[in-house]
């Protein structure tokens, strides 16, 4: 996760000014920053910007018209739109941003609706897509996984779908039972591995967004979610069976300790010491 001070003209550079940066990755940028002011002159992106207000007031112009986000409201702007971004209060403006390729919400969704989704209103109050942007800012300090970039697209590509009343939809597939037995068999036999989208859809004949939406449909959760949570009950074994933590994080693929504590407290609200203490107390 990087810090940086932004420049004169489109980013501009103010003491009270910061923007806080995931790892780059191809398809989806994440940044969380401050602004007090003056954000953004006139510009535009040749992605979808996904993001919601932290604190305080958002201030844009976009379609001849200014908009206003406050804490807990969803930001849609569409591609090759140009916009504005200013403090709406003295107080500044604190936000989330995705910055998602069109081309991934597209593939996301080609059994689904013929065309992008189009949302009229840039503001918006909506749980999938808030749901999907907290998800993208669990960790900022790593790079997402595929199975999570996968699982990511399919929450954005919905909720974008969800809110355009114009989306001409199509059918609804089946589950494949399958397929998924075949994806779910394949993560607990790979827990230490970085597991590959490619590698899924070829061990399922199934796309990524097929499988991410089946899998759910068949398991009540995501792929990257269940191989997530099989990583830590391996690490919650080992780490009760005497392993130390650092050994128990790699063994269960984290990519290191911070990794897998970041994780074990989101998957079961206690830390990896924390844990290690209470069966190391219960056995003694």
């Amino acid at each position: 996760m990087t810090s940086q001070d932004l420049t004169p003209g489109l980013e501009r550079s103010c003491t009270t000014d910061w923007v806080v940066t995931a790892p780059w990755q191809t398809g989806i940028q994440r940044i969380e920053a401050y602004f007090s002011g003056e954000a953004y002159a006139p510009h535009r992106h040749d992605t979808y910007s996904i993001g919601y207000t932290i604190k305080g007031v958002q201030s844009f112009a976009y379609r001849g018209a200014r908009s206003d986000s406050v804490a807990g409201q969803v930001i849609v702007l569409h591609p090759d739109e140009i916009h504005t971004g200013e403090a709406g209060t003295e107080a500044g403006f604190h936000y989330r941003m995705l910055y998602v390729e069109p081309s991934l919400v597209r593939d996301a969704l080609v059994e689904r609706a013929s065309a992008l989704p189009f949302l009229r209103d840039a503001v918006l109050t909506d749980a999938l897509l808030m749901r999907a942007i907290h998800a993208a800012f669990t960790d900022m300090d790593t790079s997402l996984e595929a199975v999570a970039m996968d699982e990511l697209t399919v929450l954005l590509a919905d909720g974008l779908l969800a809110n355009d009343a114009s989306a001409r939809r199509t059918t609804r597939s089946l589950i494949d039972y399958k397929a998924t037995r075949r994806a779910k068999e394949y993560l607990e036999s790979n827990l230490s591995e970085a597991v590959q989208s490619e590698e899924l859809e070829k061990i399922t004949g199934l796309d990524r967004y097929a499988l991410s939406r089946q899998f759910r449909r068949a398991f009540g959760t995501s792929p990257y979610r269940y191989l997530t949570m099989r990583r830590l009950d391996q690490a919650r074994g080992d780490i009760a069976a005497g392993v130390p933590l650092i050994q128990a994080a790699l063994r269960a693929g984290f990519s290191d300790q911070a990794h897998m504590t970041r994780q074990f407290k989101a998957g079961f609200g206690i830390s990896p010491g924390q844990w290690r203490r209470l069966v190391q107390r219960t056995n003694s």
